[in-house]
């Protein structure tokens, strides 16, 4: 077997976690490196992947010290384009958590930096992986257009979450963090070009600065006719009821996530319940001569469902893949870009009121 990729980790939250973890299983990786600015944190995970492994407070330190071949980037998204531009710098491949950074401008400076210097950079887009997600986009396809999407993950967080909530949003709002991921999705099932986006806010909270929300919606609309609404909020004001709605209409009918875990009371703070999909449920529109359905609805339920580690482990084995196998990742990348300039253009909408056309 060909040396392993020295992988250098960092960030040691929940994401951070869970990839360590991966590239601790896969002997392809080998970690070089923790990085967090908590001692804690890194010795804690340390502690779990069985120790032994070297300890940084500073990334950059790190990097020099231990010049690992690839960079693993779990951190606050304000950190992703410094950390990134920096690491391509060093000659390494990068995986580096979504959103890929705070702003479009600072995402398109990553992705023209890992085009610059020919290393590859995936972005964690974890649904991309899940098996029923991929599933519930094949099924979407198959109901003509256009398409009407309703999605939604409020979380109703309170304790240590609703800390990490309130340090993620002095640079990122809600909307944009989640709304990543499920705009992504949107995006796959249309197959189309967006066109318009609008959004709304609101700051539920004293404990945020006045300029952040922790509450935000948007509405795409879709060269094909399409449209799509996403909703999210943080904190321990939010609703438990309908916080997790995954729903497609078509011409033909509709495809709903069916998520009995997920979609709970007490799971919406729940980050392992979030992919959690256990059915989906198909229904088709066509009637009867006398005006019935003609056929009954369909349930199928998904026995290939991965917990949230086995999915971090899928995604590094796609990032194994895509440097051993020198993949093109020009399309991962344009996907990861498109996302992004939605969801900064719903930010945008809510605070000039304004409709933004794409």
């Amino acid at each position: 077997m060909p040396n392993p990729i020295r992988i250098l980790c960092v960030g040691a939250g929940h994401m951070g976690r869970s990839h360590a973890l991966a590239y601790h299983r896969l002997p392809e990786f080998e970690i070089c490196g923790i990085v967090t600015r908590s001692a804690e944190s890194r010795g804690k995970l340390n502690e779990e992947l069985g120790g032994g492994y070297a300890e940084f407070a500073d990334y950059h330190e790190a990097l020099a010290a231990t010049k690992p071949d690839a960079v693993s980037i779990s951190t606050y998204p304000d950190t992703h384009a410094p950390y990134a531009a920096a690491a391509f710098d060093a000659g390494c491949d990068v995986f580096i958590e979504k959103p890929l950074a705070p702003t479009v401008e600072e995402a398109e400076e990553i992705v023209a930096k890992a085009r610059a210097t020919g290393r590859k950079l995936v972005i964690g887009y974890i649904l991309r992986h899940h098996p029923s997600w991929i599933r519930f986009i094949e099924v979407a396809e198959t109901l003509g257009k256009p398409l009407v999407m309703r999605m939604n993950l409020n979380q109703q967080s309170y304790g240590a979450n609703w800390l990490t909530h309130k340090n993620l949003m002095a640079s990122i709002s809600p909307v944009v963090d989640c709304g990543v991921h499920y705009v992504d999705v949107m995006c796959q099932m249309t197959r189309s070009k967006p066109v318009r986006v609008s959004g709304i806010g609101a700051r539920l909270s004293d404990e945020l600065p006045a300029d952040k929300i922790n509450y935000g919606a948007l509405q795409v609309a879709f060269a094909d006719g399409s449209v799509g609404w996403y909703e999210a909020g943080w904190g321990p004001m939010m609703s438990e009821v309908a916080f997790f709605v995954k729903d497609v209409v078509g011409p033909k009918g509709c495809v709903s996530i069916v998520a009995e875990k997920a979609g709970s009371e007490g799971q919406s703070s729940n980050v392992d319940a979030h992919t959690s999909t256990q059915a989906l449920k198909l229904h088709h529109a066509t009637l009867t001569p006398e005006g019935n359905f003609a056929t009954a609805d369909q349930l199928m339920r998904l026995d290939d469902e991965p917990d949230h580690d086995e999915l971090c482990l899928r995604e590094q084995r796609y990032f194994l893949k895509a440097i051993l196998e020198n993949i093109d990742l020009t399309d991962h990348m344009e996907d990861a870009l498109s996302s992004m300039r939605i969801v900064a253009a719903a930010d945008e909408s809510f605070r000039t009121g304004k409709t933004i056309e794409l």
